[in-house]
C-alpha cells in the first residue's frame, strides 16, 4: 500500500467517525430538546421520555432542523413559546449533546 493510498484510509476513517459523532451528538441534543419541551407541557417520567423519541423521529422526515422545529414549536403553541425560542434552546444545547456523546465514547 502507497503511502497516499494510506493518508487516502486514514481521511476515509475520519471522515465516516466524524459523520458518526455528528448523527448521535444530533439525536442526543434532539432527545435533550424533547426533554425541555416536555417539562414545558407537563409531562415527567416515561411520558417525557416518550415525547423526547418522538422528537428524535422528526428529525428524520427532512435534512436540517426544521421538522424538529415544527414539531416542537407545534406542539408548545399556546404555551408562550416560539419557533425561535426552540432555534436558540438547540443552539444551547447543541454543544452539551456534543460533549456528552465525546465522553461516552
Amino acid at each position: 500500500m502507497t503511502t497516499f493510498e494510506e493518508r487516502e484510509k486514514g481521511y476515509e476513517a475520519k471522515f465516516k467517525h466524524d459523520q458518526e459523532f455528528q448523527f448521535k451528538a444530533t439525536a442526543r441534543r434532539n432527545k435533550l430538546l424533547g426533554l425541555w419541551a416536555a417539562e414545558k407541557l407537563g409531562l415527567s417520567g416515561g411520558d417525557a421520555d416518550a415525547y423526547a423519541k418522538e422528537v428524535v423521529i422528526a428529525d428524520f422526515e427532512e435534512p436540517g432542523d426544521e421538522d424538529v422545529v415544527r414539531k416542537v414549536a407545534g406542539d408548545l403553541e399556546g404555551k408562550g413559546v416560539t419557533a425561535e425560542d426552540v432555534r436558540r434552546e438547540i443552539d444551547r444545547l447543541m454543544p452539551i449533546a456534543a460533549e456528552q456523546v465525546a465522553s461516552e465514547s
